[in-house]
């Protein structure tokens, strides 16, 4: 049925008693199920997907060759001494963790308020959160020194009778980030599998149909099945909704649990989550843009979604640049001067350049979407996105280098990364897009099922009376 129809508004001509349509065009379940499918089954993907997987792929074999310089020569290779003893292992690793934020935010909590706008994108943002915490996962294993000792973090009864100081920030990680990947994985999953019997359907070779017949479990759709399924998806739902707030006040504890000015602050936790929504929003516009174009979703990934999306990072993002203030406002309030150093240190010190481009990007740019010509323009959203995420990097980086100059001007220094430090966060990056780029190839990239149900085919008494969806 065709949403204009049934008298829904192109977008851009809002009123107060008709919503925009979230399907574009003149689609039906069918159309709907062969476009999503398309960039699954078409022999060739575009060029620009073989651009972005030979670019990717080679960053990822950049950072296997570093990770495997590091483990065999040891972690002096990279930039940390006294007094920066934390370098771009953390800040990286803080990082990731917040660019996994949106994706069980958009699924789960969006879900929970029955938001139908997050039908288009969650799929992705899923996707996006599984590959950025591997990413994030990846650098508290390799900083440790001695991998191969790693097994002594977790509670298990060992030959050396060790077990974990529970008392430590690291082990905290270890449970927040690995809990946070397992449930994120298992929703992810969770809501592919109608989508995968789907594909399983409609696999043209053998292999093909073995492969997505495995991986969707026997789905064949019955009532049965799909009551089971919705329950286990609200379920799901309700226990990653939690996750989402704590793992990234977890992380957050790294650095507040620490008696050092700068760090030992009770604002890091709702702080940090808000900075994790921010990037991780940022980070979903960055990929759903490109991606987009390349597939031919524009009706279905609709400048309503991606509009919203920078309202989020709006919202988001004047609450990162209130924190940046009232961090400032707090220190001074304190009377403590070692404190008010600290800030005045990161504002005009050897790193201030960091902090400015920080501060820029993360409080002063996004200030933009406030108006809706730069909210619909794509050109505008992937500069503003990738701004955001430049800016959250280096709101890591400054937390960091706080180090370089704390309690005693003797033990004060500089804190230089190595290329080894540069090639390692490049190859970070290089992995996350890798894996994004294989997964838009072989995985249903907007969840069928869902966006069906959202469509007003699904509901067709309130089509006929002519209710928004």
């Amino acid at each position: 049925m065709s949403t204009q129809a049934i008298g829904y508004r192109p977008y851009g001509e809002d009123t107060p008693l008709e919503r925009p349509p979230l399907v574009l065009g003149d689609n039906d379940f069918h159309s709907i199920t062969e476009k999503v499918s398309r960039v699954v089954e078409r022999p060739k993907p575009p060029r620009g997907w073989y651009v972005s997987l030979a670019v990717s792929g080679l960053l990822t074999l950049v950072l296997l060759a570093m990770v495997v310089y590091l483990i065999s020569t040891g972690i002096g290779v990279w930039g940390v001494n006294i007094p920066v003893g934390w370098g771009f292992a953390i800040v990286n690793f803080v990082f990731w963790v917040g660019i996994g934020h949106a994706g069980t935010l958009i699924s789960a909590i969006l879900f929970l308020f029955r938001q139908q706008w997050r039908t288009s994108i969650n799929r992705a943002a899923e996707a996006m959160t599984i590959f950025a915490v591997i990413c994030a996962g990846m650098f508290p294993a390799i900083h440790v020194g001695r991998v191969w000792f790693e097994y002594w973090i977790f509670p298990i009864p060992n030959w050396s009778g060790m077990w974990p100081n529970f008392r430590s920030p690291l082990l905290w990680d270890v449970f927040a980030v690995s809990t946070y990947f397992t449930v994120s994985l298992v929703f992810w999953y969770m809501g592919m599998i109608p989508d995968l019997a789907t594909l399983r359907d409609r696999a043209p070779t053998k292999a093909r149909r073995i492969a997505y017949g495995l991986l969707s479990l026997g789905w064949r759709g019955s009532a049965r099945q799909w009551h089971r399924y919705e329950v286990t998806y609200l379920l799901l739902a309700a226990l990653a909704t939690p996750l989402v707030l704590s793992v990234h006040s977890v992380v957050s504890f790294d650095f507040a649990v620490a008696q050092l000015p700068g760090w030992h602050t009770t604002i890091f936790p709702p702080y940090f989550v808000a900075g994790a929504i921010f990037s991780g929003f940022a980070m979903v516009l960055t990929l759903l843009v490109p991606a987009r174009q390349f597939f031919g979703l524009k009706e279905l990934i609709t400048m309503r979604h991606l509009e919203n999306m920078c309202k989020i990072i709006l919202a988001t993002g004047t609450m990162v640049g209130y924190s940046y203030s009232i961090e400032f406002f707090i220190s001074w309030y304190s009377g403590n001067l070692t404190e008010f150093f600290v800030f005045l240190n990161r504002a005009f010190g050897p790193y201030g350049w960091a902090y400015w481009i920080m501060f820029t990007c993360n409080a002063i740019v996004p200030q933009l979407f406030w108006f809706k010509r730069v909210r619909t323009n794509l050109v505008w959203m992937m500069i503003i996105g990738v701004l955001v995420n430049v800016g959250m990097w280096f709101e890591r980086f400054v937390i960091v280098m706080s180090l370089h100059r704390d309690f005693l001007p003797s033990s004060w220094g500089i804190y230089i990364p190595t290329w080894v430090d540069i090639l390692t966060l490049l190859g970070s990056f290089g992995l996350f897009f890798f894996l994004f780029t294989l997964f838009c190839r072989f995985a249903p990239f907007i969840a069928m099922a869902e966006v069906k149900s959202v469509m007003p085919a699904s509901h067709p008494h309130r089509a006929a009376a002519g209710a928004g969806h």
